[in-house]
């Protein structure tokens, strides 16, 4: 049934000694998880891991989705200096993912974080800094169509191994896309973000 119509006539979906009253109570009920189920992925499609520092060593997942990443990786980060993150998005530019960074231009000042942001650069990897007044302070990670990460942690060795931090590592296609929509608003938003470039 695809109309609430159709719940206010007798049905085998609703018990048959209901006043009208309950009959629609009900009825609306079904309707309602008829429309959120079947317009959505099913929980089976659906999956949310969360990491926690140090005990997890959440980075370890994070390269671990770069390393599995087939077609894109959009990176909105705070603070990346994690060897082994930095790593592993070169090694996903080289087979040919398209990798683009977003950071904060206060942090890109920080001796590793300039490293770090070099190292991509030369690898052909864009980066973009925040050119308004407050802090590009998002730790987002947009892999493929269907995963995306979000949590308190930095892609740093001190969020990954000696801070308390979350990382939550969330498989579903609309909030996927919802990350991705924000991401790419920022990277094509040249008023507010500028590329990176290395000043000695």
């Amino acid at each position: 049934m695809s109309t609430f119509a159709s719940f206010l006539t007798p049905s085998k979906r609703v018990p048959a000694g209901l006043s009208n009253i309950g009959r629609w109570v009900i009825g609306g009920m079904l309707l309602l998880l008829d429309v959120s189920w079947g317009a959505g992925p099913s929980f089976a499609e659906v999956s949310i891991e969360v990491f926690y520092a140090p005990e997890d060593l959440p980075g370890e997942r994070l390269v671990h989705l770069y390393n599995q990443a087939t077609h894109s990786i959009y990176v909105a980060m705070y603070s990346l200096t994690f060897p082994p993150a930095v790593e592993a998005l070169v090694l996903a530019k080289k087979r040919g993912v398209d990798v683009r960074v977003l950071t904060d231009r206060e942090r890109a000042d920080d001796p590793k974080q300039r490293m770090a942001l070099d190292t991509l650069r030369l690898a052909g990897i864009p980066v973009r800094i925040n050119q308004h007044d407050a802090l590009m302070h998002l730790k987002q990670v947009v892999v493929d169509e269907d995963v995306n990460t979000s949590g308190s942690m930095n892609m740093t060795t001190s969020g990954h191994r000696y801070n308390d931090e979350r990382l939550d590592v969330i498989t579903d296609r609309a909030t996927t896309l919802r990350a991705k929509q924000k991401f790419l608003s920022m990277w094509n938003d040249h008023s507010r973000f500028h590329p990176w470039e290395h000043t000695p």
